[in-house]
């Protein structure tokens, strides 16, 4: 990770994975045909370890719209803490070829489904309306994607300094009630707009 990270995927090297990872050629080609296989298994990593940790931040809270607003800060922390490293699977890495894509749109809808299981919550609790939450889901994750790949073309900004607005707009759009006059339109519990 810290090689893709520093130099970007196209400028990695496989002699620089070996020199950071401490191991040799043969070691690496062991375990890994190409220098995409070991990007396509890291990307595999980094969204279950984001997954670990939106659950656990989930597993938190209470409240199904508590969980989505705590999924969506560790989203937002992680990219923000992992910049160079989304840079390259957001930005960089489009048009890998059929193996990446595929891995991509793997975490995308595992992503998707963590977020319709809380939406559907939402909806069983009566914290929002009813309303198609797998088309929700994919929206929030494409909402999301858009956020930060236009962050990490900006001025090097913090991502959660965006968190108050990008909760309050994704909150509005799946009809919860949003306090205009909190920072970021935090949810106001047990109302409805």
């Amino acid at each position: 990770m810290d090689v893709f990270a520093a130099k970007g995927y196209h400028a990695a090297g496989v002699d620089d994975i070996v020199a950071a990872s401490r191991t040799s050629k043969g070691a690496f080609y062991h375990y890994f045909a190409s220098k995409q296989e070991i990007f396509v298994t890291l990307v595999d990593t980094l969204g279950e370890l984001v997954e670990t940790a939106v659950e656990g931040a989930i597993a938190e809270e209470r409240g199904a719209l508590a969980k989505v607003e705590a999924a969506l800060r560790v989203v937002l922390e992680t990219a923000d803490s992992h910049r160079g490293l989304v840079k390259i699977l957001l930005v960089e890495a489009v048009g890998l070829g059929p193996g990446f894509e595929e891995k991509r749109l793997e975490i995308h809808r595992r992503f998707a489904a963590v977020i319709r299981r809380h939406l559907d919550r939402a909806v069983g609790e009566g914290s929002i309306p009813q309303q198609d939450t797998a088309l929700a889901a994919q929206a929030w994750v494409g909402a999301l994607n858009e956020v930060i790949t236009q962050w990490l073309s900006g001025d090097g900004s913090r991502l959660l300094d965006r968190l108050p607005a990008a909760r309050a707009f994704l909150l509005r759009s799946i009809g919860a009630a949003v306090d205009h006059d909190a920072p970021g339109g935090r949810r106001v519990p047990g109302s409805r707009e």
